[in-house]
C-alpha cells in the first residue's frame, strides 16, 4: 500500500472537537487502547491514534480510487446526512445519508430491479410522460418517485457492488456494517468510544455526534479519493 503524507494534524482535530468521546457509563470496553483519559465524566480519544488510522484509511482508499475501485459513503443520522452527501458528490462517490434499506446490498437483485425502476421513471418525468398521465396516476407516480429519490438518490447511478464502504457511526449503520462483513467487502468507520473497533477493516476513532468531527474526517478522506481518481485518470 501506497505511503503519502496526508496533512493530519493534532490542532485541526483539536478544534473539531474530534477527541470528544461519550460518557463513561456508556462505553465499549474494546475501545480502551483508543482512549486516553476521562474528563468530567466523559472519555477522551487518543488523537494520535485517530491520526495513525485516518492515515491508514487514506492511504487505502487512495491506493483504491488510483486503480477505478468505486465507494460507498453510508451515514444517515441527521447531524451527518449533509455531510456524507457533500462529501460524496464530491468525490464522486455512491451514497446513502436518509435510512438504510434492510438486503441493500445482501440482496443486491432486488435492489437493482428497483434502481431500473427509479431510472425508468426519472426517464418518464424528463421526456413529459408523466404530464400526459390522468392527474391521479401522475400523483401516484409522482410519490413513488419522490420515495425512491429519497432513499436510493445517492446510489442511483451504482451497478454494481462497490469495493469499498465508509460508514459514519457505527452503531446507527450497524445493519449496513453487517451486510458488508457477510459479503466481504472492506470497511472504513468513524467509532465512537461505545463502538467495537474489531468490527471494520479500518476504524477511527473519533467524535461522531460533532458535525465538525464528520465533516473534517470525510474531507481527508475525500481528498485522498480525489487524489487517487487524478492518479488514475492520468495513468489509465
Amino acid at each position: 500500500m501506497t505511503r503519502r503524507y496526508w496533512n493530519i494534524h493534532l490542532e485541526e482535530m483539536m478544534e473539531a472537537g474530534v477527541y470528544f468521546g461519550h460518557g463513561t457509563r456508556k462505553w465499549n470496553p474494546r475501545m480502551w487502547p483508543y482512549i486516553s483519559a476521562k474528563c468530567k465524566g466523559i472519555h477522551i480519544i487518543n488523537l494520535t491514534r485517530t491520526a495513525r488510522f485516518l492515515s491508514e484509511a487514506c492511504d487505502l482508499v487512495f491506493d483504491a480510487s488510483s486503480r477505478g475501485k468505486q465507494f460507498l459513503i453510508v451515514g444517515t443520522k441527521n447531524k451527518a446526512a449533509d455531510s456524507v452527501a457533500r462529501a460524496a458528490i464530491r468525490a464522486r462517490c455512491h451514497y446513502v445519508n436518509k435510512k438504510w434499506l434492510g438486503g441493500m446490498l445482501t440482496n443486491w437483485s432486488t435492489t437493482e430491479t428497483r434502481l431500473h425502476k427509479f431510472r425508468d421513471l426519472r426517464m418518464e418525468q424528463t421526456t413529459g410522460r408523466l404530464a400526459r398521465l390522468a392527474k391521479r396516476d401522475a400523483t401516484v407516480v409522482k410519490r413513488q418517485l419522490s420515495h425512491l429519490q429519497t432513499y436510493l438518490g445517492g446510489i442511483k447511478y451504482m451497478t454494481g457492488l462497490p469495493d469499498i464502504i465508509i460508514i459514519v457511526d457505527q452503531h446507527e449503520e450497524y445493519t449496513a456494517l453487517r451486510e458488508c462483513i457477510t459479503l466481504g467487502i472492506p470497511t472504513i468507520c468513524l467509532i465512537d468510544t461505545n463502538c467495537d473497533p474489531d468490527l471494520a477493516d479500518i476504524s477511527i476513532p473519533a467524535n461522531d455526534d460533532a458535525i465538525a468531527s464528520i465533516r473534517l474526517i470525510l474531507t481527508k478522506l475525500v481528498f485522498a479519493i480525489c487524489e487517487g481518481r487524478s492518479s488514475y485518470i492520468r495513468n489509465p
